[in-house]
């Protein structure tokens, strides 16, 4: 796994092998071209990429075959395989399917307490189990975090139960929904 030091700034993960971000890379999988999807990733690590965001949540795709498709073939190439692979979807099924095929120190994007604390830890066991670091959204039972206090409150709470199953702590990454001003939404 690429390894931050604390002089790190900025960590650039590529995020075009991600169906829902990316309308190219939705087309070339749902046409069952891996081999051109694949030169996405390619390309995402030449031009700078130290992680590869993959993500298959479409409706009208079998996610899991897609996603463990898609890693065996990255997996085949070693000047993609040799940076890390962060497993995104919001189906646990397709993280799991994906992280069985993840060579490496894989990450999972990711978990929160949406659900509660007994969901959260039941995941995070699972991403353990995997020896995956996670990506923790700043989201509850109550809802997203909207405030700099609340993103605090439950990064913190989510941190505390992490580590009251022993996970380690350079295995987890918050994401505290910061959003970008461009989104016209007045709170952001």
């Amino acid at each position: 796994m690429t390894t931050t030091s604390s002089a790190t700034q900025f960590v650039n993960i590529g995020e075009r092998t991600n169906v829902t971000g990316s309308a190219a890379f939705k087309k070339m999988v749902m046409a069952g071209d891996y081999a051109r999807a694949v030169e996405v990733a390619r390309q995402q690590v030449e031009n700078g990429a130290q992680i590869i965001d993959v993500n298959m949540d479409e409706g009208l795709l079998d996610a899991e075959f897609a996603m463990t498709t898609f890693l065996k073939l990255m997996a085949a190439e070693p000047d993609i395989a040799r940076i890390p692979v962060m497993v995104d979807s919001s189906k646990w099924s397709v993280i799991e399917a994906g992280l069985k095929c993840v060579s490496g120190k894989p990450i999972v994007n990711s978990i929160s307490m949406k659900e509660g604390e007994a969901e959260f830890l039941k995941y995070a066991r699972k991403c353990m189990g995997y020896g995956a670091a996670v990506v923790v959204m700043a989201f509850d039972e109550t809802g997203q975090a909207d405030t700099q206090a609340r993103k605090i409150e439950i990064c913190a709470r989510a941190y505390d139960l992490l580590m009251g199953i022993g996970f380690p702590p350079e295995d987890i990454i918050f994401d505290p929904n910061i959003f970008a001003v461009a989104t016209g939404i007045e709170e952001h």
